[in-house]
């Protein structure tokens, strides 16, 4: 019997329906490609800059939490736990049937062991397939800390490091490349891919020259590079802003002069210039330390350059100091916004004086947010700034906002911008997801047999 027109058309947008959804049903097999900056010479994240290595870790290793794209703790290692005592106190169910790499059983006394290595302070006993952690102050983030990098679940034997990651240890050569494969019994349930190769310590200019080259398939991306990269036709992924750029003093002010000419020099820089110029848009100009879209409150710090204020602050400083401001020099990145902030610094009659030396009066630091929860952030980047890390009771925001408005006040740092990471992705590769902090999610990647 012959088709009508209309059958036709029936049976040819069935054909379609079901080429598209064969197109995007997750397929298994193949290997990934991808290249890093990262380059460590251990895979004990202990050992290892899981700063770093943030997304290198989590193929191997697994945490007890996992922080979805909202920052809310999902069970990973964990099936669930309990707080005691306001917060202080927390009770964990470990998941069963789980098992290290080498087919050594997770046990809670193997758990304890590795977050005591992580967390000396914490007091932590091992029960019946659960933990008991407690702390020597409320912790009501506890769920979203142990989803920390540096809380990866590890055995360690003789030297040797074992995870429950989804992925396995074919080859390591330190700093050079890494080979990892499959494992068939990941209590998450088998990978889409077969093995991940994955070359480290690669330029970002010899890896974007690999990609075009067709040999991988992921690569990072200069975020000021991102727009252009777009352009000439790449599959660019960009994250939230997720790093923050900032002057950090050595010192607290050592006098209210001290103080003023900080002041001054905060309201000299041209943020919106360096957002809109220099990183091409890839991030926002920020006078917070956390990103507003973590907080919602960061658009009531003041970000706009005030020119006439920052001379006068500066004419009330009766001798302002020579400050030498440092930066890596080996990022021209930095090296550009260092120049710009002299200039900038310059007009308001402040003297800043480039350095290479580690004895600067201050520097600009590039400081990566290491949680989708704010509290978890903040209390790491205090950490990193050389602060006392706060002591929440709550999660509450007022709380949260209080503690960065003190850290703030302290005329220690001086937010400049919120920088967002790129990636360049290859067609190939379907399901690529990641958090709202950068946190790429290799583990659910998979690649569409057909090649672009």
């Amino acid at each position: 019997m012959r088709l009508t027109g209309f059958r036709r058309l029936v049976v040819s947008s069935l054909l379609l329906v079901t080429l598209a959804r064969a197109e995007s049903r997750p397929h298994y097999g193949g290997t990934l490609h991808l290249a890093m900056r990262a380059a460590p010479a251990s895979l004990d994240p202990a050992q290892g800059d899981w700063i770093a290595s943030r997304n290198l870790f989590p193929l191997m290793f697994d945490t007890l939490v996992t922080l979805d794209a909202r920052g809310r703790p999902q069970p990973a290692l964990a099936t669930s736990w309990q707080e005691e005592s306001g917060s202080q106190r927390w009770q964990i169910a470990l998941r069963p049937g789980v098992t290290f790499q080498d087919g050594t059983p997770v046990t809670a006394e193997a758990v304890a062991a590795s977050l005591r290595n992580a967390n000396p302070t914490w007091k932590i006993v091992a029960g019946n397939h659960a933990l008991t952690i407690e702390r020597d102050s409320p912790a009501p983030d506890l769920p979203a800390e142990l989803a920390l990098p540096r809380n990866n679940i590890v055995r360690r034997d003789g030297g040797k490091v074992a995870g429950t990651g989804a992925f396995t240890v074919s080859q390591f050569d330190p700093g050079k490349e890494l080979v990892l494969s499959a494992r068939e019994d990941y209590w998450g349930g088998r990978p889409f891919l077969d093995a991940i190769e994955i070359q480290l310590g690669r330029s970002l200019r010899d890896q974007m020259i690999a990609f075009d080259l067709g040999k991988e398939q992921i690569i990072e991306v200069a975020p000021e590079l991102a727009h252009s990269a777009a352009a000439q036709g790449h599959r660019i992924e960009s994250s939230y802003p997720s790093e923050l750029i900032a002057l950090v003093f050595a010192l607290d002010p050592q006098s209210p002069d001290d103080a003023r000419q900080r002041d001054a020099l905060s309201l000299s820089v041209d943020r919106k210039q360096l957002t809109n110029v220099l990183v091409q848009d890839a991030g926002e100009a920020c006078g917070s330390l956390l990103p507003n879209w973590m907080t919602g409150y960061g658009v009531i710090f003041p970000v706009e350059m005030d020119l006439t204020r920052a001379q006068q602050e500066r004419a009330e400083i009766a001798r302002a100091s020579l400050w030498t401001l440092g930066f890596d020099t080996n990022d021209s990145l930095e090296r550009v916004i260092a120049e710009r902030i002299v200039l900038n610094a310059r007009e308001a009659g402040l003297r800043l004086q480039l350095a290479n030396g580690s004895s600067a009066d201050l520097r600009l630091m590039r400081l990566r947010l290491l949680s989708p929860d704010p509290h978890v952030a903040f209390v790491e980047l205090a950490s990193a700034l050389g602060s006392p890390a706060p002591k929440f009771s709550s999660n509450s925001m007022e709380e949260l906002y209080a503690a960065e408005s003190s850290l703030l006040q302290s005329k220690r740092v001086i937010p400049l911008l919120h920088l967002r990471s790129a990636a360049a992705v290859s067609e190939q590769v379907r399901g690529w997801r990641e958090l709202p902090d950068g946190t790429w999610r290799l583990a659910e990647v998979w690649l569409s047999p057909e090649k672009p």
